[in-house]
């Protein structure tokens, strides 16, 4: 347990916290450690010595030199084309097509001298057959014929004269006035009228007030002051003391409270409180990065890991 402070099973809930440093094993330092063991254990690779860089094939891989292009200096274009022309003449089936009388020139825009085709038949300007234009006969006429144009004369058309009806001058009024009274008989009451209407403040007068007002209050008829005030000649001086003021220093009064009481009055005379043992501590727990290096380097391999701070 630690001269000072909490123990170990208090605090972390474990009988010893161990370091955070090392595991416990000595220290070697690097002078004494060996260098690269692995170059003079089990067999080793023994190329045959360094080669020196000249201009010879020794060093390489192959045996002579081989080029990276096979005939590239020797070649001409001009052959190459030749030989194409060659082999494209040698596709053609009979003889070059030789055009009868030589090339026939356009006389104007929208010509067909010259062409393969011919006029085309859609792009004609001949008009289409169209079929003969038969009249659609005379109209029908009235039995004698009557005058006028139909416009402002009565009994000229067709149909019937329609029959004068008198239309009263006040009938949309009388109507209006029959939808109201049918409307008023099936009311049972008065209209509902509802008191929250809005209004700037609750009452046309904010200021009014309901209640009585109380009696007035009678003041005191101050007395004059007859002799004037005169201050202390000469002023005092603030010592610590009531000194310069206008009552005396006031008197000693008892503590209202009582006397606090010690810590050896309290073991004696009260029972103690219980305190519980404290629940379960949390251990503390590595990282992952900490437990990968411990599996990797540990007291039988870290003396064959080289440096890598190492001059």
């Amino acid at each position: 347990m630690p001269p000072e402070g909490k123990s170990d099973m208090e605090r972390i809930g474990i009988f010893k916290e161990m370091g955070y440093i090392s595991i416990g094993d000595k220290y070697t330092p690097f002078i004494y450690r060996p260098f690269n063991d692995a170059a003079y254990k089990n067999k080793q690779m023994l190329p045959g010595g360094a080669k020196s860089k000249s201009a010879l094939p020794a060093g390489y891989f192959d045996a002579q030199f081989k080029r990276i292009f096979e005939r590239e200096a020797l070649t001409d274009p001009v052959k190459i084309e030749r030989q194409y022309r060659i082999q494209q003449t040698k596709k053609n089936i009979g003889k070059a097509f030789l055009p009868s009388n030589g090339e026939k020139k356009t006389c104007g825009v929208g010509s067909y001298y010259g062409t393969f085709g011919g006029p085309v038949q859609a792009m004609s300007a001949l008009q289409n057959p169209r079929k003969l234009n038969k009249s659609p006969g005379k109209n029908f006429y009235t039995n004698p014929p009557k005058k006028g144009s139909g416009y402002g004369f009565p009994d000229v058309t067709l149909s019937k004269m329609v029959s004068h009806s008198s239309d009263p001058y006040d009938r949309a009024k009388e109507m209006l006035k029959r939808e109201i009274t049918a409307h008023k008989s099936m009311l049972k009451g008065g209209a509902f009228r509802l008191n929250l209407h809005p209004a700037e403040c609750f009452d046309s007068n904010p200021y009014k007030f309901d209640k009585p007002l109380p009696p007035p209050k009678k003041t005191e008829e101050k007395k004059p002051i007859t002799v004037p005030f005169k201050p202390s000649s000469p002023s005092k001086k603030t010592g610590g003391m009531k000194a310069g003021t206008f009552q005396s220093y006031p008197t000693y009064s008892a503590e209202p409270y009582g006397t606090k009481k010690t810590k050896s009055a309290v073991k004696n005379k009260e029972v103690q409180i219980f305190h519980p043992s404290p629940g379960p501590k949390s251990t503390p727990v590595k990282s992952i990065i900490s437990l990968n290096v411990t599996k990797a380097v540990n007291s039988t391999n870290y003396n064959q890991i080289p440096s890598v701070m190492a001059y």
